[in-house]
């Protein structure tokens, strides 16, 4: 079994980052049950808290580079930072196209889906003070990817209510990318999980 270093530096950056997605998703939550002329405060509060993240990485990788001795492989730092930035960024692009495309309503099932992500973004957050003993986080990494294949699912079924016949073809391109968006945080939750996977099997 490999010496893992104890300090807490990574862990906590690392946790404070995953805490943003938790902050973000319930602001997404929030923005999908809104009036259209409600939004656009919502969708400026999700963009600061992207910028915190983006803050957070900085300093994480501040810290990399500054580093001897870090708990797990340095790439994988880098890499489980930046998967947690990139959730933040598709959420932030989906408040942000909501906004700008003047979304008067989304497709049945997207606040399912915001609700998939925000339990995406608690199990995420719950998850990374775990990385100190990261064999344990197997339940995490497997919840993640059931509930990203739900999310595939809904996607699937919002996309069949957007083309169904009589609907209005620009507003139907303009939804389909917000949406979509949706469907890539979910993604992205995956590939954080499947990083902390990769470290826990480098760490057996």
């Amino acid at each position: 079994m490999r010496f893992t270093p104890r300090g807490t530096r990574f862990f906590d950056l690392l946790t404070d980052a995953a805490r943003n997605l938790v902050t973000a998703a319930a602001l997404l939550r929030d923005l999908v049950a809104a009036d259209p002329v409600d939004r656009e405060p919502l969708a400026k509060r999700l963009h600061e808290v992207e910028h915190q993240g983006d803050e957070l990485t900085h300093t994480i990788m501040v810290e990399l580079n500054s580093s001897f001795v870090t708990p797990f492989d340095r790439e994988d730092i880098q890499a489980l930072a930046g998967k947690i930035d990139d959730v933040l960024d598709f959420m932030d692009t989906a408040a942000d196209l909501a906004v700008l495309y003047r979304i008067e309503a989304f497709p049945p099932g997207t606040d399912v889906l915001v609700r998939v992500l925000c339990r995406c973004a608690e199990l995420t957050a719950s998850s990374m003070p775990g990385l100190a003993k990261v064999g344990e986080l197997e339940p995490y990494w497997i919840e993640i990817n059931e509930l990203e294949n739900e999310a595939d699912r809904l996607y699937r079924r919002m996309l069949a209510h957007l083309f169904e016949p009589g609907g209005d073809a620009l507003e139907v391109l303009k939804t389909k990318e917000v949406v979509e968006q949706f469907e890539l945080a979910a993604d992205a939750f995956e590939h954080v999980a499947d990083v902390v996977q990769t470290i826990a099997v480098k760490e057996s």
